[in-house]
Formats: structure tokens, C-alpha cells, sequence
């Protein structure tokens, strides 16, 4: 019995030991992130006035925006269209020989706002990531942008007849996950070894992978990976001692369903999240680097869509590159336009049909029924 107590007492000692080591932190509620994101999305608006089909400038900035849940103006999102049409038209529907990253960030945009990548001022922008090799050519990122690509809106792999190597979403994952290094994570040029990894890249990569989990190859591979993150993270919550690290892995938790609270991801009582916080600026914007000055755009888009990500979590919605909800909601309000439409729509009576209606409408006035549907 005294030897049962002692151990009792010095498991009691190492829980207040435990809890007192463990530094206490305050988790960013839903309603400060929700006014940061307004703040942010107004800040957005205001600098880019018209957005273009680019990576500054253009698609992160509508991407975040959008889902946000931000009050972005339909004259904004058709402005935007309008340009990437214009631009794939100059471009014959080439955005790139090299760089299919292209493709792919379009496309997330592009549906974002509820328009058809597959038609594009007539060109189709899913078909060059039906190209294995092509895709892959650049690094890690092609691989990594497709799936998210294709995935966003649930799109089939687009056949194409040009390709080498049709692709498929298995090849791309394998490819991801052979250039996997030892430590866990991914860097942008390193198949698989020992060099070091990247937060930033090996965020995306887990954005890519969070729908695969159910594959155990996969799974596997994504606890090696928050492994390595967490070692990765500083004492202030943050990445890469940037704005644009720590974004891409707090976009990777949200999309893994991986909340402010998992102590893997909480340094001197800072999270993720408070690592991302500290580069915004009163306007909204974001610095690149903690130390730095002065907004940065590309901070503040990648900035604007980590906070969107982190929110639409809270909110129970669907992770930033799922938008099934987006597009949904775009479809009923297609159908909906497209009801008013039909209702507004003049009808027009042949000769017959009018006769038969000016017999009915006599003998309803003849009837004295008082009931105006009994004919």
C-alpha cells in the first residue's frame, strides 16, 4: 500500500511538473480572425483595383477573396474573367511550355468564381495536366498544383492525345511522394535523401495530399511530414521566418483538419496561426519578413488565403482548394437566373391556342361560378 502511494505521488508530481513546463496560450478566436479576414479583403480590394491573370496580382488575390466569404463585387470577378480570357486568347491558349503551374493555378481561380476551365475562350486549360511528363518537368510543384488543380472542382483527368504519359492522380501522388526526403519533408528540386527540408514546400505538398489520406502510403508519408514541420517551427508559431512559409503550412494543417490546440504545433505557447498574424499590418496587408517594412503583395495574398483557410475550418467548411461548396452555390444560382429567365421570357400563342383561350375565358365569364379555375 505505502509503495502504491509513493508511486501516486510521484506521478502526481510529474503532471504539475508537466503542466506548469506547458506555457498557456490563447487561441485566436473565430470572431478575431473573422474581422482580420474582412480587414485583409478590404485592403485586397483596394489595392487591386483590376485583377489580371497572374501569380501577382491575379489568382491568389481572387482566391482569396473569394473564399473568404469576403463581399467581392460581381463587376470584380467578371473584370478578372474578362482579362484571362483576353490573355488566353493573345496566348492561342498556351500559358506555358514549361511551367504547367500555370494551368493549374488558373483553373483554381477559374473555379473559384464558378466558370468552366475546361472553356476558356474556347480552349480547354485542363488538358495540358493530361500530360505526365510535361507536368512533372518543373518539380515538385507541377505534380502538386495538378492534383489541387483537378481536384478543386472534382474535375476528370483530362485525356491528352499529345502526352508521352497519359497522367493519372495515382501517378502524380507516387511522383510526390518518391521525392520525399528522410527528414520527412520536401524542398522544390531534391528526389527523395537527405537534404533539407523546405516549410513552405512541404506545406503544399500536404495541401496536394490531404485528399489521399485513405491510402496508407500516403498517410504514412503525411505523419513523417508533420513531424518534420514541427520541428521546423519557431518560437513565435511561425515558418521560414516569413510570411509566404507560414501561410502554406497553416493552409496544410487546416486542409488536414488539424485545429490551433495540437501541442505538435505549439511553440512558447504561440501557434500557427499567431505565427501568421504577426506579419499583418494595421491596413490589412502583410510584410514579407517580421522585420521588414512596408506591405508586400505577394505576403499579403498568400496572407489573405491562410487566414481564409484557418476560418473556413473554424466554420466547418470545406478546406480552401474543396470548393464543392462554391461551385454548388454557383449552380443554383445559375439555375436560378436561368428560372427568372424562362418566367420573364414573352410567350407567344399560335392562332389555335388563342382561340381555345378566348372560349375559355368566355366561359368563365359566363360560368358565375365565383370560381375562376372551374372552367
Amino acid at each position: 500500500m505505502r509503495q502504491k502511494k509513493q508511486i501516486l505521488a510521484v506521478l502526481l508530481m510529474l503532471l504539475f511538473f508537466l503542466h506548469i513546463s506547458m506555457p498557456a496560450f490563447a487561441a485566436v478566436t473565430e470572431n478575431q480572425l473573422k474581422t482580420a479576414v474582412e480587414g485583409s479583403a478590404a485592403s485586397m480590394l483596394q489595392t487591386i483595383k483590376e485583377p489580371q491573370f497572374g501569380s501577382i496580382g491575379g489568382e491568389w488575390a481572387i482566391i482569396g477573396l473569394v473564399l473568404s466569404g469576403a463581399a467581392v463585387p460581381q463587376h470584380y470577378r467578371d473584370t478578372y474573367y474578362a482579362n484571362v480570357e483576353s490573355y488566353v486568347r493573345a496566348q492561342n491558349g498556351i500559358l506555358h511550355t514549361r511551367k504547367y503551374t500555370e494551368y493549374s493555378r488558373a483553373i483554381l481561380a477559374l473555379t473559384a468564381i464558378g466558370k468552366n476551365p475546361a472553356n476558356v475562350a474556347g480552349y480547354n486549360l485542363l488538358t495540358p495536366l493530361g500530360d505526365f511528363d510535361k507536368t512533372i518537368a518543373q518539380g515538385i510543384n507541377g505534380p502538386v498544383w495538378a492534383l489541387l488543380a483537378l481536384d478543386c472542382g472534382q474535375y476528370a483527368m483530362p485525356v491528352n492525345q499529345a502526352a508521352k504519359t497519359q497522367a493519372t492522380r495515382q501517378l502524380y501522388v507516387d511522383e510526390i511522394l518518391s521525392r520525399q526526403l528522410d527528414c520527412g519533408g520536401w524542398n522544390l528540386t531534391a528526389k527523395g535523401g537527405s537534404g533539407a527540408a523546405d516549410a513552405d514546400v512541404t506545406g503544399m505538398v500536404l495541401q496536394a495530399l490531404a485528399a489521399y489520406q485513405q491510402q496508407s502510403a500516403v498517410e504514412n508519408a503525411i505523419e513523417q511530414a508533420l513531424n518534420c514541420l514541427s520541428g521546423l517551427q519557431q518560437a513565435d508559431g511561425g515558418f521560414g521566418r516569413s510570411a509566404e512559409s507560414t501561410a502554406q503550412v497553416q493552409v496544410a494543417l487546416s486542409a488536414l483538419g488539424i485545429g490551433q490546440t495540437d501541442v505538435r504545433f505549439v511553440k512558447n505557447g504561440h501557434t500557427v496561426l499567431d505565427g501568421l498574424l504577426q506579419y499583418r499590418q494595421a491596413d490589412g496587408s502583410f510584410i514579407h519578413t517580421a522585420d521588414g517594412t512596408g506591405s508586400e503583395q505577394m505576403a499579403s495574398e498568400q496572407g489573405l488565403y491562410a487566414m481564409a483557410a484557418a476560418l473556413r475550418a473554424m466554420q466547418g467548411k470545406t478546406s480552401l482548394y474543396d470548393m464543392g461548396d462554391v461551385t454548388n452555390q454557383t449552380t443554383a444560382a445559375e439555375n436560378k437566373t436561368e428560372r427568372s429567365a424562362a418566367l420573364s421570357r414573352p410567350v407567344t400563342l399560335t392562332e389555335q391556342q388563342q382561340r381555345m383561350l378566348d372560349y375559355a375565358l368566355a366561359q368563365l365569364i359566363c360560368n358565375g361560378s365565383g370560381y375562376p379555375w372551374i372552367l
